[in-house]
């Protein structure tokens, strides 16, 4: 977590984007996301530097021009540093990675520098400057901070996932260092970046965790990988696809200021006839789009195989059987419709998933999860592709720990950690009762239900019997009442006169 000195300093370079008429969130952080950029390419470049000139080695530059350099155009005056930047500075970002072809350079093709108000540049070159990123983990919990302010709204028909969510489900999955993950619909690579950051704490010694003064824990090391799981770690583990070149600039920035230089994001509309990944992924962690409908002809047939439909929750979910290795784990998010909807599509989905893979769980969640932006019921759907089904598990999530309104303020109600405990020992959970808050259902069931994954459909409501008072008691309290307002009045009347 950010301290509070740095959260103020990016709410008030959030604030100085606005006021200087850039108002669009998405376009604020991806602003934002270049000026993070040419610094982080800086501060490297000076570290390079430093080892050439202890080791005696001649050291070549990745800068084009030194006037490309943070270091450099940092000092210069507004009306300058705004020339340098839209003459050398951004032409030089854009065509970064472009011998190596890197997917950072394929996204920036398009990029557009938007702040054209010297002093704007000025105060954002110096807030940043004045920011302390030495330590990686500040440099990925400022972006994730950054990305944070785009919970407001949904950008281009796309919202961010809550991070509190996101790390539920990688803690359900709990990856480990030869897993191959995807999201193929990765936004902002918030799934991606949690699930490098959980494989790194799995993978430190206790004794090197530390807690610095402002109270952060240091606990992201990775000490125990080997170096062929680190080569595995940052080059080949983690990929994502996104049909939003904005959005896959800002994935792609998200995971380099996490240390990963070659992001594996690629443009792609998974769903489309021209993305034939198959049988690839151990692992796939995802929220994708709801509610969308495709062209026909631009459906995969290999997905139309599955279910015939349009609709893009169903063929995201079939889209994710395709690309699973056999025995590779799924968690996604998916609209409620999805568990009880009766058209011929929804039910062969979900008969895909129990009658000829291992459905293990249905994590019903509040409506409230998605606001302010969106109050659709959820639930995280659970499963490893391929084995059999006999029972699903279910919890009826009630709380996340924020309120269920608009504001999603912070409250002490959660079930998340209740959940993570329960999902680990699920052997534990045989004598739950379906008037509790997780249980079990046995496949027969279900199919007797068409398929019916609605919790609605299973979990029983406990009544708690209350008595009453006989009718001809409440009368008379009710008249005794009357009696004494009616003295009150009278004794207040008597007063006045």
């Amino acid at each position: 977590m950010l301290n509070t000195e740095l959260r103020s300093k990016v709410d008030r370079l959030w604030d100085n984007f606005w006021s200087g008429g850039i108002s669009n969130p998405l376009t604020v952080v991806e602003q934002i996301s270049y000026l993070l950029f040419i610094k982080r390419l800086d501060d490297r470049e000076i570290l390079e530097e430093r080892k050439a000139n202890q080791l005696g080695r001649p050291h070549q530059s990745i800068f084009t021009s030194e006037a490309c350099r943070w270091s450099v155009f940092c000092h210069y005056d507004s009306q300058k540093m705004l020339d340098i930047m839209l003459e050398k500075v951004f032409p030089f970002i854009k065509t970064y990675g472009k011998e190596e072809n890197t997917a950072f350079y394929e996204y920036m093709k398009d990029a557009v520098f938007m702040i054209q108000k010297p002093s704007l540049l000025h105060e954002a070159v110096q807030l940043i400057d004045g920011m302390n990123m030495d330590d990686q983990d500040t440099k990925g919990d400022l972006y994730e901070y950054l990305l944070s302010k785009l919970s407001t709204a949904g950008v281009n028909g796309q919202f961010r996932t809550p991070r509190h969510i996101i790390k539920m489900m990688v803690e359900l999955l709990d990856p480990n260092i030869d897993d191959v993950i995807c999201d193929p619909a990765c936004g902002t690579a918030g799934f991606l970046v949690t699930a490098a950051e959980h494989i790194l704490r799995k993978y430190t010694s206790p004794a090197l965790v530390f807690t610095d003064d402002d109270g952060n824990v240091h606990d992201k090391i990775g000490d125990q990988l080997t170096d062929a799981q680190r080569d595995h770690y940052y080059n080949h583990m983690f990929h994502g696809t996104d049909f939003d070149t904005s959005m896959l600039r800002i994935s792609s920035m998200n995971l380099m200021l996490h240390g990963f230089d070659k992001p594996n994001i690629s443009y792609a509309d998974a769903l489309s006839s021209r993305y034939e990944v198959k049988d690839r992924y151990t692992m796939i962690l995802a929220n994708p789009p709801f509610k969308g409908s495709l062209d026909e002809g631009d459906i995969n047939a290999s997905l139309r195989k599955v279910v015939k439909t349009k609709k893009t929750e169903l063929l995201f979910l079939a889209l994710m059987l395709r690309t699973l290795d056999l025995g590779g784990r799924c968690a996604v998010i998916v609209p409620d419709g999805v568990l009880f909807g009766s058209s011929t599509a929804h039910k062969s989905i979900r008969k895909a998933l129990i009658e000829e893979n291992q459905l293990e769980a249905i994590i019903s969640m509040p409506s409230g999860v998605f606001k302010p932006y969106a109050g659709v019921s959820t639930a995280v759907v659970i499963f490893t592709k391929g084995g059999r089904t006999d029972t699903v598990w279910f919890y009826d999530m009630q709380a996340d720990g924020y309120s269920l309104d608009d504001k999603r303020n912070v409250i002490e109600d959660n079930d998340i950690d209740d959940i993570i405990e329960r999902f680990k020992n699920l052997q534990d959970e045989t004598t739950r009762q379906r008037t509790d808050k997780s249980f079990f259902v046995p496949k027969e069931e279900i199919v007797g239900n068409e398929y019916d994954l609605s919790i609605n459909k299973y979990k029983e409501i406990e009544h708690e019997e209350v008595e009453y008072e006989h009718p001809q008691i409440l009368l008379d309290k009710i008249k005794h009442l009357e009696k004494e307002i009616q003295e009150g009045i009278d004794e207040l009347e008597d007063f006045l006169l």
